[in-house]
């Protein structure tokens, strides 16, 4: 008991297991009696473990499904990631294979096997291109910035993102196919910029002769579609990117990309349409050049300059949307929508520049490999006032729908063509053209090479021929009757008298007075080449001819006798060279007939204009000349003339040969002519023509074949047989249409022919 209720340190076993309630019952506070140590804590007794679930059993068929799915699983990755990496290896092979072949950029930018030819008019403006002309090259970086951004916010928007080719544009190209109601692969390319290059470049395939009919064949096959050109076309577009950089792929876009009427690269088409370099363009030219890459033809500005505009507005919007332009840039260039140049927009001297093709040698025009400038004759102000004068006249006196055609030859007096119009419509390169291809019958213009050959020879215009009625047999043709166009006669005429009216009969006796072979000779030595009628209908016109032929004639007599080939070539150069290759192959030739005659026979001419058929075709102050024609049948109805300053054909008639209704050569014709002569002479100051009027000779008689009779100066019949109502002094009577009497009063020529004839009341 002793010691008890004292604390004693405690043992080493405490210590070492600590105290656990050591004592007997009884004991309390963790003590008790002897031995009370302290107790070990109870063990905690641990969480009873949740039964272990069994494996869920499927059932048998789920089995076999699950594991037959597992092995299909298995195997399609097996093999998909093999084929993958094949395809892998052989699309990187292909792509190092192509990249070997790619040449420098300099190389690929040109592509054309056939050259070009670029015309210029007299002032040596650019009015007409002819091939595929090429503007040299351009690169990316020195284009205007509206035009590279217009072409990838339009062709490829994610173009400096991807490595040549744009999975999500495929696939979205698929989706639109699919969506509307197409193969897959049909329509919708989703090609990118460099595969659209990659095309152009075919594949790395050259042109070759004779494996492709034309360059264009050539080109359609490149540009075909299909599974196995986009297949091979990825290869390629990668080793694209991998050999050039963004910047040059582009540059070979822009130099390669035929962007409609001809023009091969954005440099050529900027020339053509607007007049200017592609690196000054503004964004609304800009965005019409783009527009042009999806449908060249179809949106070329000089087809449907609307159409080609509302496009260009489109691309506009998407510039706008890739952040290119501004909102406020946008609206300026929908406001001012993209106009073509003044050379694109007239389209003017289409068939003149056709006219120019066929006159070199075709290794330098049509199929030249070179890129060619040739300068001709064409004055673009005069060809505008051609055509408009055409127009205004078919528009005004002409019924709506007519299918009648004209024809207009505007040329100086030495044969420089100035202006050409081949139809009513301009029309594309290569088409009809009615004023150098037509071969039609010359009817009454054909007379004046008669009278030509007649004054040459001696003969006055105051020598008298008789027109009466007459009939020659003509070997294996039996009896031929020629008849006047009014279907009278009017006995003893003068020549000039006889030429102003177009009287048939007359032309008929001068021409076998002076032998038909020297009125052919006179009329192929002014020009004409056509095959010449052999027999006596050769004075009426019956022999064909074109309207040039017959202008350039006509100019022989103008510039006095001497014989004209016409032409519009002036030079012809390689670009970028001095040096004329060709140089002009027309102008004034050999003389034909003799000066006085040719002035004689200008005055003749212009009596026509004055008093006869021609009086329609009266010109104010300006003095002018010419002859009207009206074919058998009124197929052809023409009228050619000429100032001191110029010489203009009109040609009128039906494509099939049809009759013209109520047309003759005095009439329609007669107005065009006066239309676009009064066009041309706006400015121009009233200048004489170098005519002679006849002096009158006493006792002069016409030289005689047997075929006409001579009369005697001093017995011409008054109002006898021949004579004809109206057939009084200053009253002559048009042999074609009505025309207005000539002014009454003193007239010197009047005067002098009543001298020659001897009497008052003589015919004339």
């Amino acid at each position: 008991m002793s010691g008890a209720g004292k604390w004693r340190a405690p043992l080493v076993a405490d210590r070492r297991y600590g105290a656990s309630g050591r004592g007997g019952a009884g004991g309390s506070g963790g003590t008790g009696g002897r031995g009370g140590a302290p107790r070990k804590p109870a063990p905690k007794k641990a969480a009873p473990r949740k039964p272990r679930r069994s494996p869920r059993k499927h059932g048998i068929v789920m089995s076999l499904i699950l594991g037959l799915v597992s092995l299909v699983w298995r195997v399609v990755w097996g093999i998909g990631w093999r084929v993958t990496a094949l395809i892998g290896l052989i699309v990187l092979g292909a792509s190092f294979y192509f990249y070997q072949q790619l040449p420098p950029v300099t190389d690929l930018v040109d592509a054309r096997a056939r050259g070009s030819v670029t015309m210029l008019d007299r002032d040596g403006q650019v009015f007409a291109w002819r091939g595929e002309t090429f503007g040299g090259m351009i690169t990316s970086d020195h284009v205007s910035k509206y035009l590279r951004e217009a072409v990838v916010a339009t062709e490829d928007k994610r173009y400096y993102q991807h490595f040549g080719i744009s999975p999500r544009g495929i696939a979205s190209a698929i989706r639109i196919n699919l969506a509307e109601g197409r193969g897959p692969l049909s329509g919708n390319g989703g090609s990118t910029i460099t595969q659209q290059v990659a095309k152009l470049l075919c594949l790395g395939v050259e042109y070759d002769p004779k494996a492709w009919k034309s360059e264009a064949d050539y080109e359609e096959d490149c540009r075909a579609g299909g599974v196995w050109r986009k297949v091979k076309e990825i290869p390629f577009a990668l080793a694209m990117e991998a050999r050039y950089s963004k910047a040059e792929i582009l540059t070979i876009y822009f130099n390669r990309a035929y962007l409609g009427a001809g023009a091969r690269g954005f440099e050529a088409a900027s020339q053509r349409y607007f007049g200017k370099s592609a690196a000054n363009v503004n964004a609304s030219e800009a965005a019409m050049l783009a527009g042009l890459l999806k449908a060249p033809s179809r949106y070329a500005p000089t087809s449907n300059l609307q159409r080609a505009q509302d496009r260009a507005n489109v691309i506009i919007g998407l510039m706008q949307e890739q952040g290119y332009l501004t909102k406020a840039e946008a609206d300026d260039a929908r406001s001012r929508p993209a106009q073509l140049s003044e050379a694109a927009a007239k389209n003017a001297g289409g068939f003149f520049a056709d006219w120019v093709m066929e006159s070199g040698p075709t290794f330098l025009t049509k199929e030249t490999t070179e890129d060619v400038i040739i300068r001709t004759t064409l004055d673009q102000g005069i060809q505008r006032q051609a055509e408009a004068g055409l127009a205004a006249i078919f528009d005004t006196k002409v019924k709506a729908g007519s299918e009648a055609q004209a024809a207009i030859v505007v040329m100086s007096a030495d044969g420089a063509v100035r202006a050409m119009v081949g139809g009513r419509k301009t029309q594309g390169a290569g088409s009809f053209n009615r004023a150098t291809q037509a071969l039609r019958q010359t009817g009454s213009t054909f007379k004046p090479f008669v009278y030509a050959a007649a004054l040459d020879l001696g003969y006055s215009p105051l020598d008298i021929v008789d027109d009466s009625p007459l009939t020659m047999n003509i070997k294996g043709s039996g009896a031929w009757t020629p008849e006047n166009y009014d279907k009278k006669f009017k006995g003893p005429v003068t020549l000039l008298q006889a030429l102003a009216e177009s009287r048939n009969i007359p032309a008929v006796k001068v021409s076998e007075a002076v032998g038909r072979d020297v009125v052919r000779q006179v009329a192929s030595q002014f020009g004409l080449k056509s095959d010449l009628a052999a027999g006596p209908a050769l004075a009426l016109g019956a022999s064909e001819s074109t309207l040039l032929e017959m202008t350039g004639a006509y100019a022989g007599i103008l510039n006095g006798g001497s014989s004209v080939t016409p032409y519009g070539l002036i030079s012809l150069q390689l670009q970028g060279e001095d040096t004329d290759l060709i140089g002009q192959g027309g102008g004034i030739g050999e003389r034909v007939i003799q000066t006085e005659a040719a002035e004689q026979l200008i005055y003749m001419l212009n009596q026509v204009v004055e008093r006869g058929t021609g009086t329609r075709a009266r010109l104010g102050d300006h003095p002018v000349a010419g002859k009207t024609g009206t074919t058998n049948g009124a197929r052809d109805a023409w009228f050619i003339g000429f100032s001191a300053h110029y010489v203009v054909g009109v040609w009128m008639g039906y494509d099939d040969n049809r009759k013209l209704a109520g047309v003759t050569g005095g009439g329609l014709p007669a107005e065009i002519w006066k239309e676009v002569m009064a066009r041309i002479h706006k400015g121009v100051p009233a200048t004489p023509l170098p005519m002679l009027p006849p002096q009158p000779r006493r006792g002069n008689l016409a030289a005689q074949s047997g075929v006409g009779a001579a009369i005697p100066a001093g017995s011409l019949p008054q109002g006898g047989a021949g004579a004809s109502s109206g057939n009084v002094p200053g009253a002559w009577t048009n042999g074609e249409v009505p025309q207005a009497a000539p002014p009454s009063g003193g007239d010197p020529l009047q005067d002098a022919l009543k001298e020659a004839l001897g009497a008052t009341g003589g015919l004339y």
